[in-house]
């Protein structure tokens, strides 16, 4: 969560290189997979959604980033149609050299284990602190709370084959493109799809 792994992505994008938003699917099929949408509003009340019916995020937010038994249960909701959504997009890109999944939750989620190879950005917590308060508006406490909810940084790398850091000191472009050049060397040698 704001280690940067957008900007990454974007770098691939320009590569050609296909990328699944794991996050930004998942708000769309909450609001779109009635099956889905019941089940929220069955396990969280009709306060999960406003009277727009558009998913009322910032209810969801409070109600389980203080209760880890809510968060498992939100997660267990909807982690399983947002794979459902990847197996289907990964058959439409199987014929590309190789395609990446970029998600906030991939270790807490076990999908890094459908990846052949993972990728992991990280930076600075301060860093990641004063983007994410930029980017949506939350307190250091509520991101803080948030950040408690996934992998350490330590957990994540000794799980990564690449690891890219947004130090503000390495250069994006250059560890990205190395990852790039590898991945095209291990593609040629593969026969199956290749996703990252």
């Amino acid at each position: 969560m704001g280690a940067g792994k957008s900007t990454i992505c974007r770098i691939f994008g320009q590569l050609g290189v296909p990328i699944y938003d794991a996050d930004t699917r998942a708000k769309w099929i909450m609001n779109n997979d009635p099956i889905l949408k019941k089940a929220i509003t069955d396990n969280f009340g009709w306060d999960a959604y406003t009277r727009k019916d558009e998913l009322n995020r910032e209810y969801l937010a409070k109600v389980v980033f203080n209760n880890n038994e809510k968060l498992e249960m939100l997660n267990s909701i909807v982690h399983p149609a947002v794979k459902q959504d990847y197996q289907q997009w990964t058959q439409e890109h199987k014929n590309e050299p190789y395609s990446i999944n970029e998600a906030a939750l991939l270790f807490e989620s076990e999908s890094y284990k459908s990846l052949h190879k993972v990728i992991v950005v990280t930076s600075p917590i301060e860093t990641r602190i004063e983007r994410i308060t930029k980017r949506d508006h939350v307190k250091r406490e509520d991101i803080l709370k948030r950040i408690q909810n996934q992998s350490t940084d330590r957990q994540r790398m000794s799980k990564a084959d690449w690891v890219i850091y947004n130090d503000g000191v390495r250069s994006l472009i250059e560890q990205t493109m190395a990852i790039h050049h590898d991945i095209i060397k291990i593609r040629e040698n593969e026969v199956v799809p290749f996703k990252v």
